[in-house]
């Protein structure tokens, strides 16, 4: 325990607006040092694949905090592609999703019915933030709070690189490729 509480004292406060991009207070590179110097072994193995995307295969991190939010992340990627395949009137697997729960389709509907791609991933950030602060360990000073701080870091980084002119730029670029393929 001491070392965790030495470890996450040196980790300053990650504060997120509603509706302007967070600058991280610490690089990922800068945390990932940290976990270096105050982790080893499995913990140091978990640290190092933090991700906002859940592993596609389900299988036992050794932390019951990554467990819940890889499950939860999967699930909402699941329920996404239902919804987006929906409006696409496509098919897919029925029998994917059949555990996904009521909050987490009205997740998915929600962001599918933004119009604006933004909107939508500033929606889903805000549930994905507020799942986070949902299943974080109420001990600040534990393993799976490093955890909680490290994908919340990731998340204010991917918030924090959002620009719409950016999005629209590469938005035509995409969009002027893919009609010059089907030409």
């Amino acid at each position: 325990m001491g070392n965790y509480y030495y470890f996450v004292a040196q980790l300053p406060a990650i504060v997120f607006a509603r509706d302007s991009a967070v600058k991280p207070p610490i690089s990922t590179e800068y945390f990932a040092d940290l976990c270096h110097r105050f982790l080893s072994g499995n913990e140091l193995e978990c640290a190092e694949k933090l991700s906002l995307e859940a592993p596609k295969e389900s299988s036992s991190t050794g932390s019951a905090f990554l467990d819940k939010w890889y499950a939860w992340d999967r699930d909402l990627r699941l329920a996404l592609v239902q919804f987006r395949a929906a409006k696409m009137k496509k098919e897919i697997a029925s029998n994917a999703g059949a555990s996904v729960t009521q909050d987490i389709q009205q997740i998915a509907r929600t962001a599918c019915s933004y119009d604006s791609p933004l909107e939508a991933e500033m929606y889903l950030n805000a549930e994905r933030l507020k799942k986070l602060d949902d299943i974080a360990p109420l001990d600040i000073f534990c393993l799976d709070a490093v955890y909680a701080y490290g994908l919340k870091l990731k998340m204010a980084e991917r918030m924090h690189k959002f620009d719409e002119s950016e999005g629209m730029q590469s938005y035509r670029i995409i969009y002027d490729q893919i009609l010059g393929e089907s030409k």
